[in-house]
């Protein structure tokens, strides 16, 4: 018997311990700080972005090629009977011998030529140097559109982690409310068998009790989808375990500054804004890269080759090349005219784009801020009319409780508090996510 009792015991402790193995950890509960970091280094976006910035520093070094000479090298073969190439190749090979040689009828000769070649740009009426400077401003305008990238992720991050915050709190409150009603609910069936309530006022409580309880399955399907969201931004896959912090009390933000200062705090370092203006300067440029095609082209040229006939090398044999070639198109079917009408259009667009990326910025920055001043001052209305209606609903119980109430009354007050709790839950998160907003406009996260 003893034996058996310690094989159970041993039999429990075992499956306790494997138990507690198999277990799943609880996910870690990330404050707001520790969900940007996350962002910052998971979002896919930012990644592309980064993506784009080395394309653009690999875009600049190949305009900077143009400042290099230019090298190669070949070998070459030929076999003919044709009297003006073959006597050229025997020439090349330093091989003619005038005597005996019938000229009409040289016969088939063979000339291998391996050689390098060298040229360097000397004048492309500053082609080389605008579309190099094009180049640089692009690779600073990449690195602004990451800095916007980062800016508008910021403030989708922060709007959806309080966006969960504020659905976690709802959802609280129609738990609440669903204790507070089914409570009622049994009192009142109690009374009601007892024979001193009627049957409409719990068929009343009931149908408050379908309603608290579709507004809590709503809530908790809000949960679910804030969560899901904020996943997403932060590079996560839906079943990937992840949980928020709710411990956390932050505080309601201060209210906003003067327009005129922010918009200055915006239109001097907003990242949107700044990649906006420098595509200007990079159509200005291109602008001037092609009405640089109207200007003549130098070029140096520097050849060295040694022609013969079984590849042989002899140094008596080499052929050097040394030249310079300028060029100038003088009708090429309009098309560099038709370039620089294109440049100039583009350069167009990039002025309007950047116009219309102030004038968006400055619409931004005007709404946040009056949507931040706006859920402050709905945040210390709801704040009073929570405490009225708690008090309400708590002299209303007593009178309930005392009979002196009909069930309408304390239905009345018990939606009217859950209201004014849903109420100072909203406004209380609207004025953190205007705050983000806002943060946005000015260019605040980079």
């Amino acid at each position: 018997m003893k034996y058996f009792t310690l094989r159970l015991l041993s039999s429990a402790v075992l499956v306790g311990l494997s138990g507690l193995v198999l277990a799943e950890p609880d996910p870690q509960h990330y404050s707001l700080d520790q969900v940007i970091d996350l962002a910052l280094a998971n979002n896919p976006e930012l990644s592309i972005m980064q993506a784009r910035i080395d394309q653009a520093d690999a875009q600049l070094g190949q305009a900077m090629a143009s400042f290099y000479p230019q090298i190669k090298t070949s070998l070459s073969y030929q076999y003919s009977n044709n009297p003006s190439q073959a006597f050229a190749m025997l020439i090349a090979e330093r091989r003619l011998n005038f005597a005996g040689t019938n000229f009409n009828q040289p016969g088939f000769v063979e000339d291998y030529r391996p050689s390098v070649s060298a040229s360097y740009s000397l004048f492309r009426g500053g082609q080389d140097y605008y579309q190099s400077q094009a180049a640089q401003l692009g690779m600073e305008a990449s690195e602004l559109e990451k800095s916007a990238t980062r800016n508008r992720l910021l403030n989708n991050v922060t709007a959806a982690y309080y966006g969960e915050l504020a659905a976690i709190q709802t959802h609280k409150v129609s738990q609440r409310s669903i204790e507070s009603v089914q409570s009622e609910l049994d009192q009142s069936r109690v009374r009601y068998d007892a024979g001193s309530l009627l049957k409409s006022d719990v068929l009343s409580l009931e149908v408050q009790l379908a309603e608290a309880k579709e507004a809590d399955i709503q809530a908790a399907n809000a949960i679910e989808m804030a969560q899901n969201m904020l996943k997403t931004l932060l590079g996560l896959s839906v079943n990937d375990p992840f949980a928020i912090s709710e411990s956390q009390d932050t505080p309601l933000p201060k209210g906003p500054e003067n327009f005129d200062d922010l918009l200055n705090q915006a239109l001097s370092h907003h990242p949107e804004l700044k990649a906006a203006e420098k595509k200007v300067a990079i159509a200005e440029k291109q602008l001037s890269v092609a009405q640089a095609a109207y200007l003549p082209r130098a070029d140096a040229l520097v050849s060295y080759g040694s022609d013969s006939k079984n590849l042989t090398y002899n140094s008596n044999r080499d052929n050097v090349s040394v030249g310079v070639m300028v060029e100038l198109d003088l009708f090429n079917g309009f098309s560099t005219q038709e370039k620089v009408k294109k440049a100039e259009h583009e350069l167009t667009a990039a002025q309007e784009t950047a116009r219309q990326t102030r004038l968006r910025i400055e619409n931004q920055l005007k709404s946040a801020q009056l949507r931040l001043r706006e859920a402050l001052n709905r945040a210390q209305v709801s704040a009073v009319a929570v405490e009225s209606a708690e008090e309400a609903l708590r002299l209303v119980t007593e009178q309930r409780q005392a009979g002196v109430v009909t069930v309408t009354r304390y239905l009345e007050a018990q939606v009217a508090r859950d209201k004014a709790n849903t109420r100072q839950i909203s406004s209380r998160y609207d004025a953190l996510r205007s705050e983000a907003e806002l943060k946005q406009a000015i260019g605040f996260w980079q």
